[in-house]
Protein backbone atom coordinates (compact mmCIF):
# COMPACT_ATOMS: atom_id res chain seq x y z
CA UNK A 1 0.00 0.00 0.00
CA UNK A 2 2.30 2.81 -1.25
CA UNK A 3 -0.41 5.87 -0.26
CA UNK A 4 -2.47 6.59 2.40
CA UNK A 5 -5.63 8.87 2.31
CA UNK A 6 -4.77 12.37 5.03
CA UNK A 7 -7.49 14.37 5.62
CA UNK A 8 -9.18 13.89 1.86
CA UNK A 9 -5.69 14.44 0.30
CA UNK A 10 -3.68 11.40 -1.04
CA UNK A 11 -0.22 11.64 -0.18
CA UNK A 12 2.92 9.52 -0.85
CA UNK A 13 3.59 8.21 2.41
CA UNK A 14 5.88 5.95 3.92
CA UNK A 15 3.64 4.06 5.87
CA UNK A 16 1.98 1.21 5.14
CA UNK A 17 -1.76 1.53 6.50
CA UNK A 18 -3.70 -1.27 8.38
CA UNK A 19 -7.29 -0.87 9.20
CA UNK A 20 -8.73 -2.69 12.22
CA UNK A 21 -9.39 -6.45 11.07
CA UNK A 22 -6.02 -6.77 9.31
CA UNK A 23 -4.48 -5.36 11.70
CA UNK A 24 -5.95 -7.58 14.49
CA UNK A 25 -4.71 -10.65 12.33
CA UNK A 26 -1.24 -10.07 12.66
CA UNK A 27 -1.47 -11.30 16.85
CA UNK A 28 -2.03 -14.66 15.45
CA UNK A 29 -2.05 -16.68 17.87
CA UNK A 30 -0.46 -14.23 21.16
CA UNK A 31 -2.25 -15.28 24.12
CA UNK A 32 -3.77 -12.10 25.76
CA UNK A 33 -2.08 -12.03 29.07
CA UNK A 34 -4.79 -9.14 30.54
CA UNK A 35 -8.25 -9.24 32.00
CA UNK A 36 -10.78 -6.95 32.18
CA UNK A 37 -9.65 -5.63 35.55
CA UNK A 38 -5.86 -5.21 34.34
CA UNK A 39 -7.24 -3.01 31.77
CA UNK A 40 -9.47 -0.97 33.93
CA UNK A 41 -6.60 -0.75 36.15
CA UNK A 42 -3.71 0.60 33.27
CA UNK A 43 -6.12 2.83 31.97
CA UNK A 44 -5.38 6.95 32.82
CA UNK A 45 -8.60 8.82 33.27
CA UNK A 46 -10.98 9.42 30.50
CA UNK A 47 -9.20 6.91 28.29
CA UNK A 48 -12.66 4.38 27.21
CA UNK A 49 -10.70 1.25 25.97
CA UNK A 50 -11.59 -2.62 26.56
CA UNK A 51 -10.41 -6.14 26.22
CA UNK A 52 -11.21 -6.30 22.40
CA UNK A 53 -9.49 -2.47 21.71
CA UNK A 54 -6.39 -4.29 23.49
CA UNK A 55 -6.75 -7.36 21.45
CA UNK A 56 -7.52 -5.87 18.20
CA UNK A 57 -4.49 -2.94 18.65
CA UNK A 58 -2.27 -3.97 21.49
CA UNK A 59 -1.44 -7.73 21.45
CA UNK A 60 -0.80 -7.22 17.67
CA UNK A 61 2.03 -4.28 18.27
CA UNK A 62 3.31 -6.13 21.25
CA UNK A 63 4.13 -9.42 18.80
CA UNK A 64 6.21 -6.82 16.80
CA UNK A 65 7.80 -5.39 19.23
CA UNK A 66 8.52 -8.60 20.58
CA UNK A 67 10.18 -9.60 17.48
CA UNK A 68 12.46 -6.19 16.69
CA UNK A 69 13.15 -6.40 20.34
CA UNK A 70 14.28 -10.20 19.58
CA UNK A 71 15.97 -8.91 16.59
CA UNK A 72 18.22 -6.12 18.35
CA UNK A 73 19.52 -8.90 20.51
CA UNK A 74 20.81 -11.10 17.74
CA UNK A 75 22.54 -8.32 16.35
CA UNK A 76 24.28 -7.59 19.83
CA UNK A 77 25.23 -11.03 19.41
CA UNK A 78 26.88 -10.95 16.11
CA UNK A 79 28.42 -7.27 16.94
CA UNK A 80 29.98 -8.70 20.09
CA UNK A 81 31.24 -11.42 18.17
CA UNK A 82 32.30 -9.46 15.03
CA UNK A 83 34.39 -7.24 17.45
CA UNK A 84 36.22 -9.98 19.59
CA UNK A 85 35.28 -8.11 22.59
CA UNK A 86 32.27 -8.61 25.09
CA UNK A 87 29.90 -5.07 24.59
CA UNK A 88 27.42 -4.35 27.24
CA UNK A 89 23.26 -5.56 26.17
CA UNK A 90 21.97 -2.23 26.27
CA UNK A 91 18.06 -1.57 26.87
CA UNK A 92 15.97 -1.60 23.53
CA UNK A 93 14.07 2.15 23.97
CA UNK A 94 10.65 2.66 22.82
CA UNK A 95 9.50 6.14 22.79
CA UNK A 96 5.15 7.28 22.81
CA UNK A 97 4.78 10.67 21.69
CA UNK A 98 1.34 12.17 21.05
CA UNK A 99 -0.72 14.96 22.71
CA UNK A 100 -2.17 15.97 26.04
CA UNK A 101 -5.73 13.94 26.93
CA UNK A 102 -4.62 11.52 23.37
CA UNK A 103 -4.14 8.45 25.42
CA UNK A 104 -0.44 8.23 25.10
CA UNK A 105 0.14 7.24 28.60
CA UNK A 106 -2.74 4.15 28.49
CA UNK A 107 -0.61 3.16 25.50
CA UNK A 108 2.15 3.24 27.30
CA UNK A 109 1.09 1.16 30.61
CA UNK A 110 -0.31 -1.49 27.86
CA UNK A 111 2.59 -1.68 26.08
CA UNK A 112 4.74 -2.46 29.78
CA UNK A 113 2.51 -5.21 30.82
CA UNK A 114 1.80 -7.18 27.18
CA UNK A 115 5.83 -6.97 27.12
CA UNK A 116 6.61 -7.70 30.45
CA UNK A 117 4.34 -10.50 30.00
CA UNK A 118 6.16 -12.15 27.08
CA UNK A 119 7.17 -15.56 26.59
CA UNK A 120 10.96 -14.34 27.82
CA UNK A 121 9.53 -12.08 30.84
CA UNK A 122 11.81 -9.10 29.78
CA UNK A 123 12.11 -6.43 32.78
CA UNK A 124 9.95 -3.60 31.18
CA UNK A 125 10.74 0.03 32.69
CA UNK A 126 8.57 3.14 32.23
CA UNK A 127 9.51 6.41 32.58
CA UNK A 128 7.33 9.79 31.50
CA UNK A 129 8.97 12.62 30.30
CA UNK A 130 7.24 14.93 33.02
CA UNK A 131 9.64 14.83 35.38
CA UNK A 132 12.31 15.99 33.18
CA UNK A 133 10.05 19.64 33.09
CA UNK A 134 11.83 22.49 34.88
CA UNK A 135 10.39 23.37 38.18
CA UNK A 136 7.35 25.63 38.79
CA UNK A 137 9.48 28.30 40.45
CA UNK A 138 12.17 28.45 37.47
CA UNK A 139 9.51 28.04 34.99
CA UNK A 140 7.91 31.43 36.86
CA UNK A 141 10.84 32.91 36.99
CA UNK A 142 11.75 33.11 33.43
CA UNK A 143 7.71 34.14 32.63
CA UNK A 144 7.37 30.39 31.03
CA UNK A 145 4.48 28.85 33.26
CA UNK A 146 2.38 29.39 30.97
CA UNK A 147 4.26 27.32 28.24
CA UNK A 148 4.54 24.14 30.74
CA UNK A 149 4.39 21.54 28.32
CA UNK A 150 6.35 23.18 24.99
CA UNK A 151 9.85 22.18 24.38
CA UNK A 152 11.61 24.81 25.93
CA UNK A 153 10.09 24.21 29.89
CA UNK A 154 12.24 20.82 29.72
CA UNK A 155 15.39 20.27 30.98
CA UNK A 156 16.56 18.88 27.63
CA UNK A 157 20.28 18.21 28.67
CA UNK A 158 18.99 16.50 31.62
CA UNK A 159 17.36 13.75 29.45
CA UNK A 160 19.49 13.74 27.08
CA UNK A 161 21.87 12.59 29.07
CA UNK A 162 19.41 10.27 30.74
CA UNK A 163 19.20 8.66 27.61
CA UNK A 164 22.23 8.20 26.80
CA UNK A 165 23.47 6.62 30.26
CA UNK A 166 20.52 3.91 29.40
CA UNK A 167 21.80 3.42 26.21
CA UNK A 168 25.57 3.50 27.41
CA UNK A 169 24.58 0.02 29.25
CA UNK A 170 25.07 2.07 32.94
CA UNK A 171 23.29 0.62 35.59
CA UNK A 172 21.24 2.75 38.28
CA UNK A 173 20.58 5.60 35.81
CA UNK A 174 18.05 7.78 37.85
CA UNK A 175 14.86 10.17 36.68
CA UNK A 176 12.96 12.91 38.69
CA UNK A 177 9.72 11.84 39.69
CA UNK A 178 6.92 14.50 38.63
CA UNK A 179 3.15 14.71 40.64
CA UNK A 180 0.07 15.88 38.51
CA UNK A 181 -1.69 16.65 41.89
CA UNK A 182 1.21 19.29 42.46
CA UNK A 183 1.80 20.13 39.52
CA UNK A 184 5.08 19.93 40.17
CA UNK A 185 8.69 18.41 39.83
CA UNK A 186 8.76 16.15 43.23
CA UNK A 187 12.34 17.77 45.03
CA UNK A 188 14.99 15.07 45.61
CA UNK A 189 12.77 11.99 44.17
CA UNK A 190 14.14 10.31 41.43
CA UNK A 191 13.09 6.89 39.82
CA UNK A 192 16.06 4.20 39.16
CA UNK A 193 16.51 2.19 36.15
CA UNK A 194 18.55 -0.33 36.26
CA UNK A 195 19.21 -2.30 33.07
CA UNK A 196 15.92 -3.24 31.92
CA UNK A 197 15.59 -5.16 28.66
CA UNK A 198 13.25 -2.21 27.54
CA UNK A 199 12.65 1.28 28.22
CA UNK A 200 9.33 2.79 27.31
CA UNK A 201 9.67 6.58 27.76
CA UNK A 202 6.32 8.55 27.32
CA UNK A 203 6.29 12.19 26.63
CA UNK A 204 4.76 15.23 24.71
CA UNK A 205 7.42 16.16 22.12
CA UNK A 206 10.11 13.11 22.67
CA UNK A 207 10.42 13.16 18.34
CA UNK A 208 10.33 16.53 18.17
CA UNK A 209 13.46 17.47 15.66
CA UNK A 210 14.48 20.89 16.54
CA UNK A 211 15.70 22.74 19.72
CA UNK A 212 13.60 24.81 21.46
CA UNK A 213 15.35 27.76 20.15
CA UNK A 214 15.09 26.88 16.60
CA UNK A 215 18.37 25.47 16.60
CA UNK A 216 18.86 22.05 14.90
CA UNK A 217 20.79 19.77 18.27
CA UNK A 218 23.82 17.87 17.58
CA UNK A 219 21.71 15.10 19.16
CA UNK A 220 18.22 14.70 19.03
CA UNK A 221 16.13 12.48 21.70
CA UNK A 222 15.05 10.09 18.91
CA UNK A 223 19.23 9.21 18.23
CA UNK A 224 18.35 6.86 21.30
CA UNK A 225 15.22 5.07 20.50
CA UNK A 226 14.78 1.53 18.74
CA UNK A 227 11.28 2.07 17.72
CA UNK A 228 8.57 4.69 18.58
CA UNK A 229 4.93 4.98 18.48
CA UNK A 230 2.69 8.33 17.97
CA UNK A 231 -0.78 8.13 19.24
CA UNK A 232 -3.42 10.67 16.77
CA UNK A 233 -6.42 11.92 16.37
CA UNK A 234 -8.47 14.77 15.08
CA UNK A 235 -7.44 17.66 17.14
CA UNK A 236 -11.63 18.39 17.85
CA UNK A 237 -11.67 15.36 19.14
CA UNK A 238 -8.45 15.80 21.30
CA UNK A 239 -9.83 18.75 22.59
CA UNK A 240 -13.28 17.19 23.41
CA UNK A 241 -11.18 14.31 25.57
CA UNK A 242 -9.36 17.30 27.65
CA UNK A 243 -12.80 19.09 27.78
CA UNK A 244 -14.36 16.08 29.32
CA UNK A 245 -10.83 14.61 31.49
CA UNK A 246 -10.94 18.56 33.12
CA UNK A 247 -14.69 17.62 34.12
CA UNK A 248 -13.54 14.20 35.62
CA UNK A 249 -10.67 15.95 37.98
CA UNK A 250 -12.83 18.34 38.82
CA UNK A 251 -14.68 16.02 40.53
CA UNK A 252 -11.89 13.82 41.63
CA UNK A 253 -8.30 14.78 41.56
CA UNK A 254 -9.08 18.84 42.19
CA UNK A 255 -11.11 18.12 45.31
CA UNK A 256 -8.32 18.04 47.44
CA UNK A 257 -7.27 21.25 48.93
CA UNK A 258 -3.62 20.48 48.18
CA UNK A 259 -4.12 20.06 44.79
CA UNK A 260 -2.57 22.58 42.69
CA UNK A 261 -6.03 23.42 40.47
CA UNK A 262 -7.91 23.23 43.43
CA UNK A 263 -9.23 26.43 42.87
CA UNK A 264 -11.05 24.75 40.04
CA UNK A 265 -13.32 22.34 42.04
CA UNK A 266 -16.41 24.61 42.42
CA UNK A 267 -16.46 26.01 39.07
CA UNK A 268 -19.90 25.08 37.32
CA UNK A 269 -20.30 23.03 34.49
CA UNK A 270 -20.26 25.80 32.01
CA UNK A 271 -17.35 27.69 33.62
CA UNK A 272 -15.52 24.29 33.84
CA UNK A 273 -16.01 23.77 30.25
CA UNK A 274 -14.88 27.24 29.23
CA UNK A 275 -12.04 27.25 31.53
CA UNK A 276 -11.15 23.86 29.65
CA UNK A 277 -11.43 25.42 26.23
CA UNK A 278 -9.42 28.39 27.20
CA UNK A 279 -6.33 26.57 28.29
CA UNK A 280 -6.66 24.42 25.61
CA UNK A 281 -6.96 27.31 22.99
CA UNK A 282 -4.17 29.18 24.66
CA UNK A 283 -1.69 26.22 25.70
CA UNK A 284 -2.25 22.40 24.54
CA UNK A 285 -3.82 23.55 20.97
CA UNK A 286 -0.71 25.71 19.75
CA UNK A 287 1.82 23.28 21.44
CA UNK A 288 -0.17 20.16 19.53
CA UNK A 289 0.09 22.24 16.23
CA UNK A 290 3.35 23.79 16.27
CA UNK A 291 5.62 21.14 18.04
CA UNK A 292 3.58 18.04 18.74
CA UNK A 293 1.63 17.08 15.65
CA UNK A 294 5.11 18.38 13.18
CA UNK A 295 6.28 14.95 14.97
CA UNK A 296 4.12 12.35 13.72
CA UNK A 297 6.30 11.75 10.52
CA UNK A 298 9.00 10.87 12.40
CA UNK A 299 7.43 7.49 14.26
CA UNK A 300 7.60 4.38 13.23
CA UNK A 301 4.20 3.26 13.71
CA UNK A 302 1.11 5.77 14.30
CA UNK A 303 -2.20 4.93 15.58
CA UNK A 304 -4.69 6.61 14.42
CA UNK A 305 -8.21 6.98 17.09
CA UNK A 306 -11.54 8.05 15.80
CA UNK A 307 -13.93 10.22 18.47
CA UNK A 308 -14.89 7.16 20.19
CA UNK A 309 -11.32 6.78 21.75
CA UNK A 310 -11.01 3.31 19.33
CA UNK A 311 -8.28 3.16 16.79
CA UNK A 312 -9.39 3.09 13.29
CA UNK A 313 -6.02 2.22 11.70
CA UNK A 314 -2.53 1.31 12.09
CA UNK A 315 0.19 2.88 10.25
CA UNK A 316 3.51 0.95 9.97
CA UNK A 317 6.38 2.61 8.60
CA UNK A 318 7.92 0.70 5.77
CA UNK A 319 11.54 -0.93 6.38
Amino acid sequence: MGAVTVGTRAQVSPFTAFDRASWRALAGSSPLPLDAADVRELATLGDRIDLDEVTTVYLPLARLLHLHVAASRRLWAAQTEFLGARTEKVPFVIAVAGSVAVGKSTTARLLQALLAAGPDTPRVDLVTTDGFLLPNAVLKSRGMLARKGFPESYDRRALLRFLADVKSGRAEVSAPLYSHQAYDVLPGERQVVDSPDVLVLEGLNVLQAGGASGRVPDVFLSDFFDFSVYVDAAESDIEQWYVERFLALRRTAFVDSDAYFHRFADLTDEEAVATARGIWDSVNGPNLRSNIAPSRSRARLVLQKAADHAVRRVLLRKL
